[in-house]
């Protein structure tokens, strides 16, 4: 999966602060207590997806780490909202839990 490009990109912070404005003022809408986004690495080979989460996670000034699936993770919260990006390694991967 691709990161969104610079207009995606735009389109997408413009799309949350819509979010954010409109749920503000609509309280009667229902809300996720706690949203989550989320992000996949570009690349499709396992250690360059692990290399990518670790750089994600460099960024963001977190740890990457494995999850109890198997899955390396970079997590940040801000408030109740979490930032995560993914790396699942493909079924026949060997190098799943290093």
């Amino acid at each position: 999966m691709n990161h969104a490009d610079s207009t995606e990109r735009a389109a997408l912070i413009s799309g949350l602060r819509t979010l954010a404005d409109y749920l503000e003022s609509n309280p009667e809408v229902p809300a996720p207590a706690y949203p989550a986004v989320h992000t996949f690495p570009a690349a499709d080979d396992w250690a360059q997806m692990r290399a990518e989460i670790d750089a994600t996670a460099a960024r963001l000034g977190v740890n990457a780490h494995f999850s109890g699936g198997g899955h390396y993770v970079a997590v940040r919260l801000f408030g109740p909202v979490e930032y995560r990006a993914v790396a699942i390694p493909h079924k026949n991967d060997n190098e799943r839990s290093e």
